[in-house]
């Protein structure tokens, strides 16, 4: 029997397992069956809170595809909530080890339960090869890719996990459900990418779409935001706060003058149950 918690971050949805009570042997191959939006739970992937050495948790994150990513914003925030609503800790302000390094988290709490989340998501990467894409670039900024016989510009950002941020006046399904698809796996890309379609609204709000590297399109991605907001800068297109708006909801992305990210948005407890048969 394992107890699991269901949470979204803007519509990003994971399953969320205490690890320090229970052991899942093969995380990818779980998270992949229970994942399954006809067959299991349902989500964007599996999110393990574990003990750490060195933060006050520990975060393994699986996509529903059974790959482990670096690095989730949106469930980094639901960790958050988890950790706090469930007494686990009594902090307002808690440490976080991730694959992609240690995050900060700022809980916001009314009546006893966190609303929302501000994660310091640290510094974003621009150097290609640490991204990493097939480039010695300083900075990847509008490069055009083939992409099926068609030229689109990329621009490369990772927050902890790689990403290709699209700029164009109307995101439609095709964009993000066919070239999307496509760029994910493109060779430029050595451990494959997230990829961001964006459009600008004004100098202050950009509206995005993304195709998560192993799971497809999701309601919101939270690195996603950071590095959509980044390249929008790099670009000269907007200012270096603004609010992404997303499909499951908005999320607000600050790049300070210390060249850290930081995000808040909300963190929603959906349902709680019990696994019987893994």
């Amino acid at each position: 029997m394992i107890k699991f918690t269901k949470m979204h971050g803007a519509g990003n949805d994971y399953i969320y397992i205490d690890g320090s009570k229970y052991n899942i042997d093969n995380p990818g191959s779980f998270a992949k069956e229970i994942s399954d939006r006809h067959f299991g739970i349902g989500s964007d992937g599996l999110v393990l809170i574990l003990p750490s050495e060195i933060c006050d948790f520990k975060m393994r994150m699986f996509n529903s595809d059974g790959s482990e990513a670096e690095m989730c914003g949106n469930a980094s925030r639901c960790v958050g909530k988890y950790v706090y609503d469930k007494r686990l800790t009594d902090k307002n302000e808690i440490t976080l080890e991730t694959n992609a390094g240690i995050k900060r988290l700022s809980l916001f709490v009314s009546d006893g339960y966190v609303s929302s989340v501000k994660v310091d998501m640290g510094e974003p990467v621009l150097y290609g090869r640490l991204i990493p894409v097939s480039s010695d670039a300083e900075k990847v900024i509008s490069v055009p890719l083939d992409v099926n016989g068609k030229e689109i510009n990329v621009t490369c950002v990772s927050m902890g996990n790689p990403h290709a941020v699209v700029f164009c006046d109307n995101i439609t399904d095709e964009d993000v459900l066919v070239t999307g698809k496509m760029i994910e796996t493109h060779p430029f890309f050595p451990k494959r990418t997230n990829v961001e379609f964006c459009r600008i609204d004004d100098r202050d709000n950009i509206t995005m779409r993304v195709w998560e590297r192993g799971a497809g399109e999701t309601l919101a991605c939270g690195t996603g935001a950071c590095a959509s907001l980044v390249a929008a800068v790099l670009n000269g297109l907007t200012e270096r706060e603004a609010t992404v708006h997303l499909l499951g909801g908005d999320l607000k992305i600050k790049w300070d003058e210390d060249n850290h990210i930081y995000m808040t948005g909300p963190a929603v407890t959906v349902f709680e149950g019990e696994l019987s048969n893994f």
